[in-house]
């Protein structure tokens, strides 16, 4: 069912990939949840118990270690948005929804918690190789010259400066499982298996970078560093293992993984684990975290997960028309400006009906 309304507005877009600090929980790293403040994080990891507390002193010895921690939570909340944006739980950070999604157990959860300690790696690693880290630098390497395709004489050698992605495995690995190996249920287990495999996606993905140097511009000799994946490939890998992640049981031994379905293989290090199926997302529930789908913008042509029909759950949508302004006819005159026109655009939009529409 589909109704036809019109409106206009002026464009102001405020763009939902922006994470208020008030709201996100690190409670996967630190227990409970709280800002995205370092200083907050290492207050309340005074309060952890036991000893061997690597968040407490990552956080007395290596505060700046803290920062990178906030800036790839960040990282990693804005990649989650993007590739769950046409999903019915978009990861956002309304409400308490994105908190109670990670005290569940569900494949949304393995997604947050993989692509956080993803992001926690890969800024760390990334600070490192611009030398904002004091304690770490360029990745030493080790590999020796090699003729492996190249250069007229077909060699290359290692060199450069090649991302340290050991050191920000590391960190992330010190900061965001230290609590959690405390527990052995299977929850924790879990958690591990998935923030490894967040780590692992940056890790097995390294790729080979050169430069050439030699004469007026020949490439007598290359050459070469390893460097990272773009983190926008890291999480379009991880959104491909959501959506074959695997529902698993605990085995007897108490340390191992085993796959509900006995006809599927054991997952790998870089495969995604749940244990609780996701809720539907149609509708509001406060206690699994859903908001539900009304009001969303969803696409009339599609049948996949965006299409209306899925994302509004069959309660049908209504079609706005709506006027906002662009910059057109740019004209760049020398030396050096550039004059736009302003252009009125009328587009059409599609938005879920409420829940009485059924």
């Amino acid at each position: 069912m589909m109704v036809r309304s019109s409106s206009s507005f002026v464009v102001g877009l405020l763009f939902f990939l922006i994470l208020p600090t008030n709201i996100i929980g690190l409670w996967w790293a630190v227990g409970s949840p709280l800002n995205l403040d370092p200083n907050s994080i290492c207050r309340r990891s005074r309060k952890l118990r036991g000893s061997g507390n690597k968040q407490h002193d990552i956080c007395r010895r290596e505060p700046e270690i803290v920062d990178e921690v906030v800036k790839g939570t960040r990282l990693a909340m804005k990649e989650c948005q993007y590739q769950l944006r046409y999903h019915r739980w978009n990861c956002t950070m309304l409400g308490n929804s994105f908190v109670k999604i990670l005290k569940q157990d569900t494949p949304e959860t393995a997604l947050a918690n993989a692509i956080t300690a993803s992001g926690v790696a890969f800024t760390v690693t990334q600070a490192c190789s611009l030398g904002d880290l004091l304690q770490c630098g360029c990745a030493e390497s080790t590999k020796t010259t090699t003729s492996e395709s190249p250069g007229p004489d077909g060699s290359w050698e290692w060199g450069g400066c090649g991302d340290n992605i050991e050191f920000g495995y590391t960190k992330s690995k010190e900061f965001m499982d230290t609590q959690i190996r405390r527990r052995s249920d299977v929850k924790t287990l879990i958690t591990l298996h998935n923030n490894e495999a967040g780590r692992m996606t940056i890790k097995r993905f390294m790729r080979r970078e050169c430069k050439c140097h030699g004469l007026s511009g020949s490439c007598t000799l290359r050459t070469c560093w390893e460097k990272m994946p773009s983190f926008r490939e890291a999480g379009t890998r991880l959104m491909d293992r959501y959506k074959g992640s695997a529902k698993v049981t605990g085995g007897n031994d108490g340390e191992t993984l085993i796959p509900e379905d006995s006809t599927i293989k054991p997952p790998t290090e870089l495969d995604l684990v749940y244990s609780m199926d996701s809720p539907d997302f149609c509708e509001p529930n406060p206690k699994t975290g859903s908001l539900g789908t009304e009001g969303r913008r969803c696409n009339s042509t599609s049948m996949d997960v965006g299409g209306c029909d899925i994302l509004c759950c069959s309660r049908g949508y209504v079609e706005e028309t709506v006027v906002y302004q662009v910059n057109c006819r740019c004209r760049f005159h020398w030396c050096c400006e550039v004059n736009c026109d302003n252009c009125t655009v009328q587009a059409t939009i599609n938005r879920c009906n409420g829940y009485g529409a059924l």
